[in-house]
């Protein structure tokens, strides 16, 4: 074996190490959600302020992604430096908070030094922390315990089991929280409107489809020639095809267009209801435009007519759905 290989090797085998450690210290988590547990949930669904996250180190940086999770999840919450918090920024809390608290070894000098004030503001206080008598955790109202047997680190020194540990009981806080709630997935959609899931949930087929004077329809009557016109005047590579009191008939296509070319059709004297596909699949303007997408997935096509009290009232395209976002 060359030593390029036996480095890789090794490389390898640190990582699975780093890998088993964390995903056995996560695994010994199982035991220890119990009645504190629930204490604390308790504490947070009681909150009539905001949850305030707070923390130093690493610990402050698993601090500040929690109090994310837990705004974005439908728990007011934000993160304050425990540093910062005394000079100046304790000032941030107000009565009805609650105080997450996080210290591994329970001694943080800057997280200690907190603790009188946020008694004197009557705010109850939860402490995750590796050794559940540390003197921050007998201030604490609740304390959850995230002790690890070992770090992922070879020194020993690194927190990096810990922090997993930490940060994997702050979700479990945030997501029972999140169902004791009734918190769903339009809330979610709500609180993050710029990303996908929110465009997702939050976009209907009418906020995206063409319609009015982009809308590419023709009446029955007409010879493919005038539908032509019609696809190409509108750009979307399709065109409705209408009855006379504005219903649905059917589609014709860039495919159907190819299909009637191979059979020879006379383009000026055909009628389009004689090559177009008839009835086929539409959607209606208040369905969500992910379903939309959904459709055109399951059935291989590109667009959609948009129907609302039986009349053609837009068109969706799958290229108008990449365009917004939704795919």
């Amino acid at each position: 074996m060359t030593q390029a290989s036996e480095d890789k090797q090794g490389i390898v085998s640190l990582a699975k190490a780093v890998i088993d450690t964390e995903m056995s210290a996560v695994g010994a988590l199982l035991n220890r959600v119990d009645d504190s547990f629930v204490d604390a949930v308790t504490l947070l669904l009681g909150c009539t302020g905001r949850i305030i996250v707070t923390g130093i180190g690493k610990s402050g940086h698993i601090g500040n992604k929690i109090a994310a999770t837990f705004a974005s999840t439908g728990s007011p919450a934000y993160f304050v430096h425990a540093a910062e918090a005394s000079h100046g920024d304790m000032g941030m809390m107000q009565s009805g908070d609650v105080v997450i608290a996080i210290s591994y070894s329970g001694s943080s000098d800057e997280l200690i030094k907190l603790v009188p004030g946020i008694k004197r503001l009557g705010l109850k206080l939860i402490v995750l922390s590796g050794v559940p008598d540390s003197t921050l955790a007998q201030a604490a109202d609740v304390v959850l315990d995230v002790s690890v047997d070992k770090e992922a680190c070879p020194l020993g020194l690194a927190p990096t089991a810990s922090t997993t540990c930490t940060l994997v009981t702050g979700d479990a806080l945030a997501i029972a929280l999140l169902h004791e709630r009734g918190f769903d997935a339009d809330d979610f959609a709500r609180s993050h409107p710029g990303g996908r899931l929110g465009r997702q949930l939050l976009l209907h087929v009418s906020d995206i489809m063409s319609e009015g004077d982009a809308l590419p329809t023709v009446e029955h009557s007409v010879p493919v020639s005038a539908a032509l016109i019609e696809i190409s005047k509108k750009g979307l590579g399709m065109v409705a095809i209408t009855n006379d009191n504005g219903q649905l008939m059917g589609i014709f296509t860039d495919g159907d267009l190819r299909r009637a070319i191979e059979r020879g059709i006379d383009i000026h004297g055909v009628s389009i209801t004689d090559v177009m596909t008839k009835g086929g699949h539409s959607i209606a303007p208040d369905a969500l435009a992910v379903a939309a997408v959904n459709k055109m997935q399951q059935h291989k096509i590109t667009a959609l007519p948009v129907i609302e009290n039986e009349q053609v009232v837009g068109i969706i395209t799958m290229h108008g759905l990449f365009a917004a976002g939704v795919v």
